[in-house]
């Protein structure tokens, strides 16, 4: 992959004085493209808890990415006076605050958007955002259905904006050195590759519907998703665990897995089968509104034939491998097996139980690779995003949205599956089920105007 993006660079820089309308640049998309000096205004689109990060981030990258944080955007005014205080700390002016993301598209001083809104706006925002001429950095899964993930893969090309998804673990030096020695034949031909997500979760209630806060815009808030009475429960974070607006940790912390899993498969493609169950255990139904499961089994194959599994274990449960893996992943090859525990990896030969390769620098110690020390710990996958922004090519971003929506298509696929309980046939090449026209129905979802996901982004 390393040597396709560098012999895509040099070509690219080989043929510069091919009229701008050649490489397939619009007048108004190649604006789009900043300079290398020139300060990106952004705006954070979502400002609870992943929002709470992302503006530490953007805080972070002031200095040596020349970034303006102008606006704060959030359906729920409630945090604007504390979240505006650390920006104005920050940046020496507090920034705008907007509840409704449209006003913040129509600002052309704004160049970039970050998403970490509930997933169920992930899609819409994007592709509001992309039609506007805003880079966009989205948080994981990309979307909440397959459907909305081909639409903003759609939009990012139609528009030419750069679009980042939130998988991190992308941009972490140990586990790119990980995927590097899948690919170049580390532990054989890998023919499988496991995600788990072992996170227990206790029941958080039930209520009675009742008016939103004040604060809190709740039909915005609902946004695409289907009409309901406003209830504490299924609000703010609980949104996960409701299918109109989450997927379960398959969908929440899942996606980082997924998509690691998928890389280190180097599967480019959706799978051509799905198979998952599981159900809520531990926790009462009549005295919890979760819908979605805490435990759950899901195995995915691909044409050649290799496999892709991943679990989800909600309740109280041991580790797994020689790393104590509860949030991570396992690969198996023909000649042995690799483990990831977040920035951590070693690999074994066949039977062999001391591992024969490791991860070469500490998880806390600074990175060898030049293009991690422009950036502060932590902050490397926003960073990168900036830079593919600045470079105009999708090729320097690390999760693209192509790869973000195929490994959000994991989970979503997973999840429909288990809510039909029964294994299921996809063609990838039109992203539908085979022969299934109950299972098609859930890869997409009846929009609520004005909020609707267009068949022509």
């Amino acid at each position: 992959m390393t040597e396709r993006r560098d012999f895509i660079k040099k070509s690219l820089v080989g043929t510069a004085g091919i009229a701008i309308g050649g490489m397939g640049f619009s007048a108004k998309s190649y604006a789009s493209v900043i300079g290398a000096n020139e300060r990106i205004n952004v705006a954070v689109i979502g400002i609870r808890g992943q929002g709470n990060s992302h503006i530490r981030n953007w805080c972070a990258l002031k200095e040596n990415r020349n970034i303006f944080l102008k606006t704060l955007c959030d359906v729920d005014e409630e945090f604007f006076p504390e979240r505006a205080k650390k920006v104005r700390e920050v940046m020496g002016t507090a920034p705008k605050t907007e509840w409704d993301m449209r006003r913040v598209f129509d600002d052309k001083e704004v160049h970039a958007v970050s998403f970490a809104t509930p997933n169920h706006w992930h899609a819409l925002g994007t592709i509001w955002a992309c039609q506007a001429g805003k880079h966009v950095y989205v948080e994981k899964p990309a979307s909440h259905n397959v459907f909305e993930g081909r639409k903003m893969v759609e939009a990012a090309r139609k528009y030419n904006v750069r679009v980042q998804v939130g998988t991190q673990n992308r941009s972490i030096a140990n586990v790119r050195e990980a995927i590097e020695f899948l690919h170049f034949g580390g532990i054989g031909d890998v023919y499988m590759a496991r995600g788990l997500c072992y996170k227990p979760r206790d029941s958080f209630g039930i209520s009675p519907n009742s008016m939103p806060p004040e604060t809190l815009h709740y039909d915005m808030w609902l946004g695409p998703a289907t009409w309901q009475p406003y209830n504490e429960t299924r609000g703010h974070y609980n949104w996960h665990w409701h299918w109109a607006t989450g997927g379960g940790d398959t969908a929440n912390q899942g996606p980082h897995q997924f998509d690691i899993a998928r890389w280190g498969l180097n599967k480019n493609e959706h799978p051509v089968s799905v198979y998952s169950t599981g159900g809520l255990f531990g926790i009462n139904p009549k005295e919890c509104s979760q819908e979605t499961p805490n435990t759950q089994t899901s195995v995915f194959t691909y044409e050649d034939g290799k496999i892709l599994e991943f679990e989800t274990r909600g309740r109280f449960t041991n580790a797994e491998a020689g790393l104590e893996i509860k949030i991570g992943n396992i690969f198996y090859g023909t000649e042995g097996y690799l483990e990831i525990n977040g920035s951590s990896w070693q690999a074994f030969r066949q039977r062999e139980n001391i591992p024969f390769a490791k991860s070469s620098r500490e998880p806390s110690e600074t990175p060898a690779d030049p293009s991690f020390l422009a950036a502060p710990g932590g902050t490397e996958h926003y960073a990168n995003f900036i830079d593919a922004v600045r470079s105009g090519n999708d090729y320097d971003l690390r999760c693209d949205i192509n790869e973000g929506f195929y490994s959000s298509a994991l989970p979503a696929l997973a999840n429909i599956s288990y809510r039909l309980k029964r294994e299921l046939t996809f063609v990838g090449a039109y992203e539908k089920f085979a022969n299934d026209p109950e299972a098609d129905m859930l890869l997409t979802r009846n929009y609520r105007k004005p909020y609707f996901v267009p068949d022509e982004v």
